[in-house]
């Protein structure tokens, strides 16, 4: 049985904003949330408009429709030439938007019909009636109807107002929910990250085992031989009794067997990482130099020290890296120099927080990382021992805090490894900050052989459909203060920027969507464009094939090997040979 509230006639525009407001009012007073509210009247303003004009004469009908399970039903009626293929409509095959409207209505509501023929189309579109809705009486029915009737409905301006309003609330969720999203997704990349460094770091500790196997000398074969061995026998042999292998233990034996076990454990902790600093002594540590930006870096160091946070009073904080240039050094020596500092920081922290930074100072080249914490601290007199070998500093946490003693001293060997150093400052019982100072740039020889600074603004078009690479050829590029940088996601976007605007230099990638770099290179052939420097950056082999079809290019660099300098001393001599440099 339906009980009907009110119906409005669809003849004009204006009627289309009426019957919209009339929708979401009945839907207000019958209980529905604003969520609900703005579906409906969406919904029902959809299917008016088509109403109104593809027929010009229709009318919507706002009833409650059922008795045990009761629907706010709105039924839209019209006198038109009806839908020649409705199933075409409903199936969503018409080409471009045609339909759209009534599919898009239909996903918005519980309750969806459609009838059509040459005398007309009829639309229902429902929705139960939330619990306690004062719809589900005949009582309730008459006092809406009384109430919207004492009410001005037919005002299209207010009507306006209001729908804008939605509008804006609906943006506003929306942008919550997506920066909701983005948080998510930083925290799943900063984990992926940590998990991808472990891996890389692992992969590369067992190539330098590797090598060393092959090339050590016999002091370091006998060392490995002589601790390893008996050590590993000794792990073994404890399993085997904690498994009861040859029968049961008495809960003494069981406790002697554990001890042995975890010294054993310790000592080979201890043979690993004085191994580790005898190959840095003897030069079997072989320094990777890459490029990495601060935030990957520290992203990575986010994920893998994650699952060290055991204590809620103690927060992790990784500060924004600002503008800091591109490094081009051994990332995971790096990070494992700040893990140390983190992992000794957190162990020796109860309350407060532990803060990495990172700053930069462009005239010594330089970047220094600052691990701070709120920990017990360190005397003065102590400061310097501690990056002794062996070296441990008696405090009331040392008995839960047990360790080797070469983790800082291999930390200032591998920092020396990169030509840079580390070292601390504390006050006893208010923290500690430990540094690390590494030159941007490995190897970095302060020579002047490379073109001077620019003296006249300069544009560089960066094209590459790797978002993460343009970010760093950006960030190498911020070292040339007069060179303005565009970017282009392919080859078909860089021809538009190039039609649009003068250039001094394209740094061009060549395998990429829509449009590759070959012809990009080949757009530069003609007129004026000729005068343009092109510099390819590619992980594509340079053979002499690759080379003989660039031969329009100024430079040509791999990505696997390309540095911050090169990349500068490249970018200048380019853009100094385009034009006059003031």
């Amino acid at each position: 049985m339906s009980r009907p509230i009110l119906t409005t006639q669809l003849r004009h525009e204006s009627d289309l904003v009426i019957v919209r407001r009339r929708a979401k009012r009945i839907a207000q007073l019958l209980g529905f949330d604003a969520r609900d509210q703005t579906r409906l009247a969406t919904a029902v303003s959809e299917i008016a408009r088509n109403a109104i004009i593809y027929a010009q004469d229709g009318r919507a009908e706002f009833l409650i429709d059922g008795d045990s399970r009761s629907d706010f039903l709105v039924r839209i009626s019209d006198r038109g030439p009806g839908i020649a293929d409705l199933d075409a409509v409903l199936q969503n095959r018409l080409p471009g938007v045609a339909g759209q409207g009534i599919t898009g209505a239909r996903r918005l509501v519980d309750r969806f019909s459609i009838r059509s023929s040459p005398a007309g189309t009829c639309v229902e579109l429902g929705k139960a009636l939330p619990h306690g809705s004062i719809g589900s009486s005949p009582g309730g029915i008459r006092a809406i109807a009384d109430l919207l009737a004492q009410e001005r409905s037919d005002d299209p301006l207010t009507a306006l107002r209001e729908q804008s309003h939605e509008l804006l609330q609906s943006l506003t969720e929306s942008h919550e929910r997506q920066e909701e999203l983005a948080r998510l997704n930083r925290e799943l990349e900063d984990t992926n990250r940590g998990v991808v460094a472990l891996y890389a770091e692992l992969d590369e500790r067992a190539e330098q085992l590797r090598l060393a196997s092959e090339h050590k000398s016999a002091f370091l074969a006998n060392m490995s031989h002589e601790f390893r061995t008996p050590l590993s026998s000794i792990l073994g042999l404890s399993r085997l009794l904690m498994d009861r292998t040859d029968g049961e233990l008495s809960a003494e034996q069981e406790r002697q067997v554990r001890y042995i076990r975890q010294s054993a454990e310790g000592l080979l902790d201890l043979v690993n990482d004085l191994l580790d600093l005898a190959k840095v002594e003897a030069g079997r540590i072989e320094v990777r130099p890459g490029l990495f930006t601060t935030d990957d870096l520290f992203a990575g160091l986010r994920g893998a020290l994650k699952p060290l946070l055991t204590s809620d009073a103690i927060d992790l904080v990784f500060e924004d890296a600002g503008d800091l240039p591109v490094f081009w050094t051994d990332q995971a020596k790096v990070g494992q120099i700040l893990r140390n500092f983190i992992s000794n920081a957190l162990k020796f922290t109860e309350r407060g927080e532990v803060r990495v930074a990172a700053t930069h100072n462009p005239s010594s080249g330089r970047a220094e990382f600052s691990v701070r914490d709120t920990g017990i601290g360190i005397a003065t007199e102590n400061q310097e021992r501690i990056f002794q070998e062996f070296i441990q500093v008696e405090s009331r946490m040392s008995a839960r805090s047990k360790g080797t003693g070469l983790g800082l001293p291999l930390s200032r060997r591998l920092a020396g490894l990169l030509g840079g150093e580390v070292r601390v400052e504390s006050v006893p019982g208010e923290g500690s900050t430990f540094f690390l100072t590494v030159p941007t740039d490995y190897g970095e020889d302060g020579s002047t052989d490379a073109p001077p600074p620019l003296r006249a603004r300069k544009s560089a078009l960066i094209v590459d459909d790797d978002g993460g690479f343009r970010y760093i050829l950006r960030k190498i590029l911020a070292a040339e203060p007069l060179i303005h940088v565009v970017e282009a996601a392919n080859g078909e976007e860089a021809l538009e920027t190039i039609a649009r605007q003068p250039l001094d230099l394209v740094v061009l990638d060549l395998q990429m969507p829509v449009v590759d770099g070959f012809a990009v290179l080949q757009a530069l052939e003609t007129g004026i464009l000729r005068d343009i420097p092109v510099v390819v950056s590619t992980s594509m082999p340079l053979d002499a094939e690759l080379r003989a079809r660039l031969g329009r290019a100024r430079f040509v660099v791999s990505k696997e090997t390309l540095s911050r300098k090169g990349m500068l001393a490249m970018v200048r001599t380019a853009v100094s040979e385009s034009r006059s440099d003031g």
